[in-house]
This record gives structure tokens, C-alpha cells and sequence, in this order.
């Protein structure tokens, strides 16, 4: 195991390229898969909420973590780094199954809200596919300590997941009552 992780290491900026392009074409498929047929499991239903749950502690999370390393708390700003990549990583997991097993809710909004709905969904997505590699070449370059590098990627990468993080929840609070 240790071998394989001194492989990914070695080669991260590898591993970042197949993992975004991975990740990201599992999402897009998603979209071409119908959905399943009859009605949900109960646990299916709940799944939109947990991915909000989950999004807020990632959000809050790199909040904790922003605050740390701001302090020069190194060893904190990594576990609450940890604890985003763990939360947004089960995220990633519920929010497959469910678009896998759901077909996608229509906003019923009008108006100002449909528009802002709209552009707050847009951004998300584009701004959701664009994390995935940020985030991980940011984690491979403070995991490996090469701070400069480092701090290049997280000067884009914090405030965009911060942002993806925080209208993942708000996406969800403007489309949960359409959800049937």
C-alpha cells in the first residue's frame, strides 16, 4: 500500500489529470442514464439532503481550516483539509448513487428567483467540475510540503470550494420543495 501511495505521490500531476477527467465524466454520464424505474426507496429520497449536509460541513470545514493556517496552525488546517476532502468525497458517493438511481427535479420557481436559481446552479456545476482538479493538486502540494506551489494553487483553490461548497446548499434549499 505504502508503495502505491509513493506512486500516486511521484506522479500526482498524472494522477490529478486521470482522477478530474474520471470524476468529472462520471458526472457527466450521469446525465445519459435513464432513471430507475418505479418509485425511490425512502433512503434514495433523503439522499439530496444528506449531499447538502455534507456540503455544509465541507463548507465549514475549510472555513476551520482557512481560520488555522491563518493562525500558522499547520497540523489543524491539515485535519480540517482532511476532514473537507472526507466529507466532499462522501458527498461525491451519495450524489452518484442518487442521480444514478433519480431522475432530475425541475425548479418550479419564476421570475427573479428562477434567475437566480439558474445562475447560482450554473456557476456551481462549472465551478464543481473546475474544483476537482484544483482541489487535488492543492492537497499533493501541501501534502508534499512544497509550500510555494502550494499556496499558488490554494489562492484559487479555497475561495472556489468554499463557493461550490456553500450553493451546493443553496441550490438545494431553492430546488427541495420541488422534490417529489
Amino acid at each position: 500500500m505504502k508503495k502505491l501511495w509513493n506512486t500516486i505521490l511521484n506522479n500526482s500531476g498524472k494522477t490529478v489529470i486521470i482522477l478530474a477527467i474520471v470524476i468529472n465524466l462520471l458526472v457527466v454520464a450521469l446525465s445519459f442514464i435513464p432513471p430507475y424505474e418505479g418509485d425511490l426507496p425512502a433512503w434514495v429520497r433523503q439522499l439530496p439532503l444528506l449531499n447538502a449536509s455534507l456540503n455544509s460541513l465541507t463548507f465549514v470545514f475549510l472555513l476551520l481550516a482557512l481560520i488555522a493556517i491563518k493562525k500558522r496552525n499547520v497540523d489543524r488546517h491539515q485535519k480540517f483539509i482532511y476532514a473537507a476532502f472526507t466529507t466532499t468525497f462522501f458527498f461525491l458517493l451519495s450524489y452518484v448513487t442518487y442521480h444514478f438511481l433519480a431522475e432530475s427535479t425541475a425548479f418550479g420557481g419564476t421570475g427573479f428567483i428562477a434567475g437566480f436559481y439558474y445562475f447560482i446552479l450554473i456557476t456551481h456545476i462549472i465551478l464543481a467540475a473546475v474544483i476537482v482538479p484544483l482541489a487535488l493538486m492543492s492537497f499533493f502540494t501541501g501534502y508534499k510540503r512544497e509550500e510555494a506551489r502550494h499556496r499558488k494553487w490554494v489562492r484559487w483553490t479555497m475561495p472556489l470550494w468554499l463557493y461550490v461548497s456553500f450553493t451546493g446548499v443553496l441550490v438545494y434549499i431553492l430546488i427541495s420543495p420541488y422534490y417529489s
